[in-house]
């Protein structure tokens, strides 16, 4: 048992030596689109993840004109207090929403010094009171189109709404790196099978001896089937590898606007790398299958 073990990981040893350039290659290259590909889904993830708790249960924002006079915000304030479709507001002047300004835009000090509070709108976070079978999106409208007619309102706004542009870019961004990952994963699939190609012809003379000894197909079969198996797993970890750096590194600075990324909780991170390990696995097993299947007829 541990003989014929150890004689397929010579045997695959030797084979990636004698291939080494196209080795580096697939390797490299399934790296490259796994994580790309677990990249994306995790970064979907986080923005999703950040923007529900930008939103905080609040469904409503009023903002008021930013030269809108104390009796027009107290009357705003007044008709939210008595509104039976409010379930709690929250008024934000105009102190308020420069420190909301300054924290959502703490990373770029020339625009905050820029704005003063004077030119900020004092605004009201409100939460509708959902009751029975009403929609909470119905009851959102409603109380949009009834607030827009107030005096001093300037606009009315959903989370949603003002998310709208980041999830936009999000959706568009995550389908183009899909559309690569993919392609960069035929390519991984392309070099692997290649690579075992060569390795099975450069050693036709010695698969045809072993035949003729009586070596089964399955004892012929196994060091490029480790072979392509080795290829999958090496990239995939150098991929999770990335994954960690990107996390660590490239993620504070895209989501630290959005929220704090030690609260954001995508899909586990663990289950994440597992998963493209596993992608890394089956891709190897794929390409030497294909391999073996064409062009070794044992």
């Amino acid at each position: 048992m541990w003989g014929r073990v150890a004689y397929f990981a010579r045997e695959t040893m030797v084979s990636l030596r004698r291939n080494v350039g196209m080795t580096i290659a697939g390797i490299t290259t399934v790296a490259v689109s796994l994580s790309l590909f677990g990249g994306i889904l995790l970064l979907s993830k986080w923005v999703d993840h950040g923007t529900e708790s930008i939103k905080g249960g609040v469904t409503l924002e009023i903002f008021m004109k930013v030269d809108a006079s104390q009796d027009q915000i107290a009357a705003v304030g007044k008709a939210l207090a008595h509104d039976p479709n409010v379930k709690s507001a929250r008024h934000l002047n105009k102190d308020d929403a420069y420190r909301e300004f300054k924290r959502i835009f703490k990373n770029k000090p020339d625009l905050v010094n820029s704005i003063t509070a004077a030119d900020l709108p004092e605004s009201f976070r409100v939460a509708p009171k959902v009751s029975g079978n009403t929609k909470i999106d119905d009851l959102t409208n409603q109380l949009k189109h009834e607030y827009q007619l107030q005096p001093g309102v300037d606009t009315v706004e959903t989370p949603g709404e003002a998310l709208k542009g980041v999830q936009d870019v999000t959706d568009k961004v995550r389908a183009i790196f899909i559309i690569i990952s993919i392609v960069l994963l035929g390519s991984s699939l392309f070099l692997i099978v290649n690579t075992i190609r060569l390795a099975t012809y450069a050693r036709r003379r010695e698969i045809e001896v072993m035949k003729l000894v009586g070596a089964t197909n399955w004892f012929v079969r196994g060091p490029f089937m480790l072979e392509g198996l080795l290829q999958g797993v090496i990239g995939s970890v150098l991929a999770v590898v990335l994954l960690i750096l990107g996390k660590s590194i490239a993620l504070p600075s895209i989501l630290g606007h959005l929220h704090s990324t030690s609260d954001v909780h995508a899909l586990p991170f663990a289950l994440n790398a597992l998963a493209l390990i596993a992608a890394g696995v089956l891709l190897g097993a794929a390409g030497s299958g294909l391999t073996l299947r064409r062009f070794l007829q044992v």
